[in-house]
């Protein structure tokens, strides 16, 4: 009869997935994890199979929890554009929270590059959902009239996506909250109508 598994397996990824958050893949071996999870070896490979998938689980884990908190910053404001400026002031203010830390999915574009179908994968994916988030954000306010209209929607959902993840890599080099707010209000008079 098998054992029951005695611990939570989403605290388990959730841990891991900070843990990958700080070291990179590489840089996190089978024993940081254990560290972070507080699972043995034969308990984490017995429930992720491997340290491959249990990174595209806390990648997915980070995901989910990217778009939770987004909404959380899009529902703050009424206009397009305030719900942008929420967005870009929101990613500075989760980054100087963090530890400077980046973004889990910029990381792992810039660890893995194109090796790694699956890890890509679960990227784009990412990415993706983003952008249909910023275009639909950005919908609103050209509607609105506080995001101009000059370009279409998805072009500016990438410039936003791009200004994000420039902010997040600003961060991660160890920009301070002045540069990053300077950056996010750069993008914010390039989008306003």
């Amino acid at each position: 009869m098998a054992r029951p598994k005695e611990f939570d397996e989403q605290q388990a990824v959730d841990a891991a997935m900070n843990a990958f958050w700080d070291r990179g893949y590489e840089g996190t071996s089978t024993q940081d994890l254990c560290a972070a999870t507080g699972l043995g070896r034969s308990s984490i490979y017995n429930t992720f199979s491997s340290k491959h998938e249990l990174f595209q689980r806390s990648l997915e884990h980070y995901s989910v929890t990217g778009v939770h908190t987004r909404n959380a910053l899009l529902d703050t404001a009424e206009d397009g554009l305030d719900r942008i400026r929420a967005l870009l002031e929101g990613t500075v203010a989760e980054e100087l929270k963090s530890g400077h830390r980046g973004c889990l999915m910029v990381n792992t574009a810039a660890e893995f590059g194109d090796r790694d179908a699956a890890v890509n994968a679960r990227v784009r994916a990412d990415t993706e959902s983003h952008l249909a988030m910023l275009a639909g954000t950005i919908r609103t306010g050209q509607a609105d009239g506080t995001i101009t209209t000059g370009r279409a929607a998805a072009e500016l959902a990438q410039f936003v996506h791009a200004s994000i993840g420039g902010l997040r890599l600003m961060s991660r080099g160890g920009a301070g909250e002045p540069e990053m707010l300077a950056v996010a209000e750069i993008a914010l008079g390039a989008l306003a109508a």
